[in-house]
């Protein structure tokens, strides 16, 4: 491992295989690069050519550590000009709608309390009240949404780019506690389990940050609101608009259906469906996560 750190176009971190294929689809491995090393088997790094210089794509996991762990290490390793955290999120904003691209203004954890001690709510002790977006990537991202999400998949056309509050955290928003962190985070329009605290990382090592996801759930729907698309759906829109690649707009709308994904990209070791128990959605098999309801929970209206 180099004691100085090489420089690099970008570090675009996601949870699942399902968010990082796109970017596998679209970009080629970067022969000759050297290897970006991360703690565990969990976690899993590729260096990606974009025009000639290096995107490193990490799999961190799900969940805030998992993800703030692959950052930390992979930041020893490589400074990137931008960090990106891309993938999927839960849809929180009341007009917020399945296909929709989440874009961060700001970040803050949806399950920290410590107002007991004068702090915000979902700020941590000895951290900012909220974590910043960065301004130069928001701009971009708004000024290529339209044209991106219009190759990005079919249907995805009609798909906005919402900006706002991003939120994340340990905790699942359920059907149970929707209307209170509504209400506490007004301003809301996501939440996931890892963009905060890659927000976090990022910040404490000055490199400018964004979170741009696509929202495959809705956490509490309204009446006649669909609540539910696929996870590799809801990557490839949040993968188009990603502001320093537009990784997926680069091969959607022209790869033969008869194509295997990947064949332009690298296939790493951990390419593949998320390991575990399949999911049954009003006839759908899922197997990645919900962003919004508990693995146990048998359908999605429980959000």
């Amino acid at each position: 491992m180099s004691l100085t750190p090489r420089p690099v176009a970008a570090v675009v971190l996601a949870a699942m295989p399902e968010e990082t294929q796109p970017f596998l689809d679209a970009l080629p491995r970067l022969e000759g690069a050297p290897a970006v090393d991360l703690l565990g088997d969990a976690a899993q790094a590729v260096s990606l050519d974009l025009d000639g210089s290096e995107l490193v794509l990490v799999r961190t996991g799900i969940g805030l550590v998992a993800a703030a762990s692959a950052l930390a290490a992979a930041l020893l390793q490589v400074r990137p000009e931008v960090i990106v955290s891309a993938g999927t999120t839960g849809g929180l904003g009341r007009d917020v709608e399945v296909g929709d691209v989440c874009a961060s203004t700001t970040l803050a954890y949806n399950d920290v309390d410590a107002t007991a001690f004068g702090y915000d709510l979902g700020q941590t002790p000895g951290q900012p009240a909220v974590f910043l977006g960065d301004e130069g990537l928001l701009a971009r991202v708004q000024e290529r949404a339209e044209a991106a999400l219009h190759g990005a998949i079919p249907g995805s056309g009609s798909s906005r780019v919402r900006t706002g509050q991003m939120l994340a955290g340990g905790s699942f928003v359920t059907a149970a506690n929707v209307a209170d962190t509504r209400q506490l985070f007004p301003a809301a329009v996501s939440t996931d389990m890892e963009s905060t605290a890659l927000a976090q990382v990022a910040t404490t090592a000055g490199v400018p940050f964004a979170s741009v996801r696509g929202v495959s759930d809705l956490c509490g729907p309204e009446a006649g609101q669909d609540f539910h698309i696929g996870a590799d759906e809801a990557a490839a829109r949040s993968a188009a608009v990603e502001p320093r690649s537009g990784a997926a707009s680069r091969v959607s709308g022209s790869r033969p259906s008869s194509t295997p994904p990947g064949t332009r990209g690298y296939a790493p070791p951990w390419r593949g469906r998320w390991p575990g128990p399949m999911r049954r959605f009003h006839g759908r098999s899922r197997s990645a996560p919900s962003r919004c309801c508990p693995r146990t929970s048998p359908w999605p209206t429980a959000c």
